[in-house]
């Protein structure tokens, strides 16, 4: 399938994603999230993707933020519409169930830097930015940005990006644990394919229950999140997979899992 503002290139179970736009930043207009979520949603089903890397074009954004251009023509009833809309799209790329890698390139601001939450590990270049600027335009995050970053760098980090709007350069994220890695810009997709080459070598029902279980249970309390864990954990011993990975273990092989 072909998109108008997206790039997807597969090779050996590796999809990698584009946002295309660079003439605009790669910022998410409409159209680019209805792609985003045609997309992930075809990568999702695909037995012969195994995990993505997600980046931008060009030298200078892996997103820039949402078109404002749009924003600024849209009511009440409109944005809240967009505002689910994208959450839904980056909801589906957070339960994807397969590992996703924000390659950051350069800019991720606004909804760049909610999309780049939404992926399970963040890689950015160095000389990359990253922040919430929303309020400078008298808006807030929309695209679940007020959920995900107090989540992962904490209450206090997270609120003082959210109401600053100040960009953070590529060390001061990796400081706060915004992102993973931090990589010279001309190393970055081989650094997020060897990351990615290391997650993919173990058996993909475990990194799918893996994902479902953090995923969940970040929404539960503690007890039931550890109920489902065991729970995914029991499922997991019934599979050949398990089956294969212990046996290779014990034999001191590599194991060749099927995800079955």
């Amino acid at each position: 399938m072909s998109y108008e503002n997206l790039l997807i290139e597969t090779k050996d179970g590796v999809a990698v994603v584009t946002v295309n736009r660079p003439d605009k930043l790669n910022a998410l207009n409409g159209r680019t999230v209805d792609e985003l979520e045609s997309s992930f949603a075809a990568l999702g089903s695909d037995p012969g993707v195994r995990g993505v890397i997600l980046t931008g074009a060009g030298e200078k954004a892996f997103v820039a933020g949402a078109d404002i251009a749009e924003l600024s023509a849209q009511g009440p009833t409109e944005a809240r519409q967009m505002a689910r809309k994208g959450q839904a799209v980056l909801a589906r790329i957070e339960r994807l169930g397969k590992p996703v890698v924000a390659a950051i390139n350069g800019f991720a601001l606004g909804g760049g830097c909610e999309l780049a939450l939404a992926c399970h590990v963040r890689i950015a270049a160095e000389g990359a930015r990253l922040g919430t600027p929303e309020v400078k335009l008298g808006l807030m995050c929309g695209y679940g940005g007020t959920q995900r970053l107090p989540r992962l760098v904490g209450r206090g980090r997270a609120l003082e990006m959210l109401l600053t709007g100040e960009m953070l350069d590529a060390q001061e994220a990796f400081r706060i644990g915004l992102v993973n890695r931090v990589v010279p810009k001309d190393k970055l997709l081989v650094e997020a394919q060897a990351l990615l080459g290391k997650m993919l070598a173990n058996g993909p029902l475990s990194l799918r229950y893996t994902l479902e279980a953090v995923a969940a249970g970040l929404e539960m309390p503690l007890e039931e999140a550890q109920n489902l864990e065991a729970t995914l954990f029991g499922v997991l011993s019934s599979t050949e997979d398990m089956k294969e990975g212990t046996k290779a273990f014990l034999e001191k092989r590599p194991p060749q899992f099927k995800g079955q």
